[in-house]
């Protein structure tokens, strides 16, 4: 109770125009709550998905995926302590009356003084969203945080889950589909076809390729997000993609690092958490 409650007061103290504001907690009925406020809007998850929704422009998606990324640069690199999100995704983005995107559930964060590391042996978030290294060594970083963003960008560009069913039945990472997509230089055939065409091509493209570099399977390859915010502002070119991406299919990699104790097949539609390490 007492972490609880000093982490509570830690993040009330966040303040950023792309954070919900936390108001404080509840109790009820043995459950502990954290008070938000309130997003007249919802979830972006349900613009994405919900069939009968508004269709966001692409406008729209770019100010809300350029939001979002600044208030990660807020989180890892601009508070007096580090906060590591660990559960960066449409469903935990809320919109105000005016659209705009704030990221709230701070229930998986983890907070930490700059100079040490956060310590944790248990692997927690949602599947789609886990950055592969995290099923050997449980221990969440920025680079994690990047990984998920990356997912998280594409679920607003594509419009589409991040775990997909293919052809056979089986299962397919978004991210590996729009590796194929950039591999034979159709990257922006992957645009959510809502949009039937009527988006930014060198906006849409930029996005889509910034995606496949956070997802990159080692995270000293990823980019620290002060760069992807100056990629997303057009302040620097984007790097090329390395050839690692063309060899790498992330989904088996997941399963791999994941170990036999994480079934992606009977996981995918919720949270995780308490995963062993794998051996």
């Amino acid at each position: 109770m007492k972490e609880f409650i000093a982490e509570v007061v830690s993040i009330g103290q966040l303040r950023h125009r792309n954070l919900v504001q936390l108001l404080g907690y509840c109790r009820r009925k043995g459950e502990l709550l954290l008070v938000y406020d309130y997003m007249p809007n919802g979830s972006l998850d349900k613009y994405l998905y919900a069939e009968n929704s508004k269709i966001l422009s692409w406008a729209q998606r770019f100010r809300i995926i350029k939001g979002i990324a600044s208030s990660i640069l807020y989180l890892h690199e601009d508070w007096e302590q580090v906060v590591l999100h660990r559960d960066i995704k449409a469903s935990n983005v809320l919109l105000d009356a005016e659209m705009n995107c704030r990221i709230g559930d701070f229930g998986l964060a983890r907070l930490y003084d700059r100079g040490t590391d956060p310590h944790t042996t248990h692997v927690v978030g949602t599947i789609g969203y886990l950055a592969p290294e995290l099923g050997h060594t449980g221990r969440p970083s920025k680079a994690s945080d990047i990984f998920a963003f990356g997912v998280f960008m594409l679920e607003v560009t594509c419009g589409r889950r991040p775990v997909l069913q293919d052809t056979n039945g089986g299962q397919l990472l978004l991210v590996d589909m729009v590796l194929e997509h950039w591999r034979q230089g159709t990257v922006t055939d992957a645009v959510d076809p809502r949009l039937q065409g009527d988006f930014a091509v060198e906006e849409a493209s930029l996005v889509l390729k910034l995606c496949l570099l956070c997802s990159h399977p080692l995270p000293s390859a990823r980019p620290g997000i002060r760069q992807v915010v100056q990629l997303l502002d057009g302040a620097m070119p984007l790097p090329e993609l390395s050839q690692a991406h063309l060899s790498c299919n992330m989904l088996a990699l997941m399963q791999n690092q994941m170990g036999n104790s994480c079934s992606v097949a009977s996981s995918v539609a919720g949270n995780i958490s308490d995963i062993p390490r794998a051996r």
